[in-house]
């Protein structure tokens, strides 16, 4: 199965999000934390979090941009297990059980949205108010096949 990792190309995530997620951390689109959000909501930090925050699943922080690449079953089972906790624990779910089918819901939708891509296949969010909830679209920026003699310095160690 595919999802997506953190990654960061910069320190701007540092500064944009009030919890920036780890680099490498798990990540899903996380919209359901706004859920019941309104314009009034949608301010500072928490206004970019909405509009383009990826949600890491280990700290619970933001990132703009994630990677596709291969989940391991027993990873996905894991993340499943710390995404229903997290329900439990902020959102007051009843029990990690109850929780659980939702948590596969979501992780099933980041594994559909990264599974027709390669591998460092990079993915956006964006987020927007509508009457009928949040609505996310979502950006597919193409991994750059680079060559070996990009970055390998030619020459002989014994010149």
């Amino acid at each position: 199965m595919k999802l997506a990792r953190a990654i960061h190309f910069d320190e701007s995530d540092q500064h944009v999000f009030a919890s920036p997620a780890r680099t490498g951390e798990w990540c899903i689109s996380g919209g359901f934390e706004f859920s019941n959000w309104t314009e009034g909501d949608l301010a500072g930090k928490a206004r970019q979090a909405f509009a383009n925050g990826w949600f890491g699943l280990e700290t619970g922080g933001r990132v703009t941009f994630v990677a596709v690449t291969e989940a391991e079953p027993s990873e996905v089972a894991a993340l499943t297990d710390l995404l229903a906790q997290h329900f439990v624990t902020y959102y007051g779910a009843p029990s990690v059980e109850a929780a659980r089918p939702v948590a596969q819901d979501e992780i099933a939708h980041m594994a559909e949205l990264c599974e027709d891509h390669p591998a460092n296949t990079l993915l956006t969010v964006a987020r927007a108010l509508s009457e009928s909830g949040v609505r996310e679209a979502y950006r597919v920026i193409e991994a750059q096949a680079a060559g070996l003699e990009q970055f390998a310095i030619h020459g002989s160690l014994d010149e």
